[in-house]
Protein backbone atom coordinates (compact mmCIF):
# COMPACT_ATOMS: atom_id res chain seq x y z
CA UNK A 1 0.00 0.00 0.00
CA UNK A 2 1.40 3.39 -0.95
CA UNK A 3 1.65 6.23 1.50
CA UNK A 4 3.39 9.57 1.59
CA UNK A 5 5.44 11.49 4.09
CA UNK A 6 6.19 15.20 4.30
CA UNK A 7 9.90 15.88 4.61
CA UNK A 8 10.41 19.44 5.88
CA UNK A 9 13.49 21.60 6.07
CA UNK A 10 13.29 25.29 6.94
CA UNK A 11 10.73 26.69 4.42
CA UNK A 12 10.64 23.70 2.06
CA UNK A 13 8.41 20.63 2.11
CA UNK A 14 9.01 17.55 -0.03
CA UNK A 15 6.08 15.17 -0.46
CA UNK A 16 7.59 11.71 -0.81
CA UNK A 17 5.51 8.82 -2.11
CA UNK A 18 6.69 5.62 -0.45
CA UNK A 19 5.68 2.33 1.11
CA UNK A 20 5.78 1.31 4.78
CA UNK A 21 8.37 -1.32 3.77
CA UNK A 22 10.79 1.32 2.38
CA UNK A 23 13.96 1.79 4.39
CA UNK A 24 15.05 5.21 5.56
CA UNK A 25 18.10 4.82 3.32
CA UNK A 26 15.73 4.50 0.32
CA UNK A 27 14.07 7.79 1.29
CA UNK A 28 17.46 9.49 1.64
CA UNK A 29 18.56 8.20 -1.76
CA UNK A 30 15.46 9.69 -3.32
CA UNK A 31 16.10 12.97 -1.49
CA UNK A 32 19.69 12.94 -2.76
CA UNK A 33 18.34 13.34 -6.30
CA UNK A 34 16.11 16.24 -5.22
CA UNK A 35 18.48 18.24 -3.04
CA UNK A 36 21.89 17.20 -4.37
CA UNK A 37 23.16 16.17 -0.94
CA UNK A 38 24.71 12.73 -0.34
CA UNK A 39 22.83 10.40 1.99
CA UNK A 40 25.58 10.51 4.62
CA UNK A 41 25.03 14.29 4.88
CA UNK A 42 21.30 13.86 5.59
CA UNK A 43 19.56 13.12 8.87
CA UNK A 44 15.82 12.43 9.16
CA UNK A 45 14.17 13.14 12.50
CA UNK A 46 10.65 12.79 13.88
CA UNK A 47 9.97 16.34 15.13
CA UNK A 48 7.53 15.32 17.88
CA UNK A 49 9.92 12.95 19.63
CA UNK A 50 13.31 14.06 18.30
CA UNK A 51 14.02 10.46 17.30
CA UNK A 52 16.67 10.13 14.59
CA UNK A 53 15.47 7.61 12.01
CA UNK A 54 17.78 4.63 11.42
CA UNK A 55 18.87 4.09 7.79
CA UNK A 56 18.64 0.30 8.06
CA UNK A 57 15.05 0.24 9.39
CA UNK A 58 11.82 0.59 7.47
CA UNK A 59 9.25 3.32 7.91
CA UNK A 60 6.93 0.73 9.49
CA UNK A 61 9.66 -0.43 11.92
CA UNK A 62 9.95 3.14 13.20
CA UNK A 63 6.19 3.70 13.26
CA UNK A 64 6.24 6.41 10.57
CA UNK A 65 2.67 6.54 9.30
CA UNK A 66 0.95 7.99 6.26
CA UNK A 67 1.10 11.82 6.13
CA UNK A 68 3.81 11.92 8.81
CA UNK A 69 6.05 14.97 9.06
CA UNK A 70 9.76 14.17 9.08
CA UNK A 71 12.42 16.83 9.59
CA UNK A 72 15.48 16.90 7.34
CA UNK A 73 18.75 18.27 8.68
CA UNK A 74 22.04 18.46 6.81
CA UNK A 75 25.64 18.08 7.91
CA UNK A 76 27.43 21.41 8.39
CA UNK A 77 31.07 22.22 7.62
CA UNK A 78 32.13 21.36 11.18
CA UNK A 79 30.78 17.81 10.64
CA UNK A 80 27.86 18.40 13.02
CA UNK A 81 24.23 18.32 11.90
CA UNK A 82 21.96 21.35 11.80
CA UNK A 83 19.28 21.79 14.42
CA UNK A 84 15.73 21.02 13.31
CA UNK A 85 14.38 24.22 11.78
CA UNK A 86 10.88 24.14 10.33
CA UNK A 87 9.23 27.48 9.62
CA UNK A 88 5.49 27.51 10.25
CA UNK A 89 3.00 29.68 8.33
CA UNK A 90 2.17 31.50 11.57
CA UNK A 91 5.77 32.77 11.58
CA UNK A 92 4.88 34.84 8.48
CA UNK A 93 1.23 35.76 8.86
CA UNK A 94 -0.59 37.27 11.81
CA UNK A 95 -3.34 35.27 13.39
CA UNK A 96 -6.77 35.78 11.86
CA UNK A 97 -8.02 36.24 15.39
CA UNK A 98 -5.86 39.28 16.08
CA UNK A 99 -7.49 42.71 15.91
CA UNK A 100 -4.91 44.10 13.46
CA UNK A 101 -5.28 41.37 10.85
CA UNK A 102 -6.93 42.43 7.61
CA UNK A 103 -7.69 39.35 5.55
Amino acid sequence: MDMYIRVKRIKTTYFIRCKPSDKILDIKQYLEELIDQPVNNQRLILPGTGEVLDDSKTLADQKVENDAVVALTLRKDDNEFEEVNIVKPSDFYPSRDSDSANW
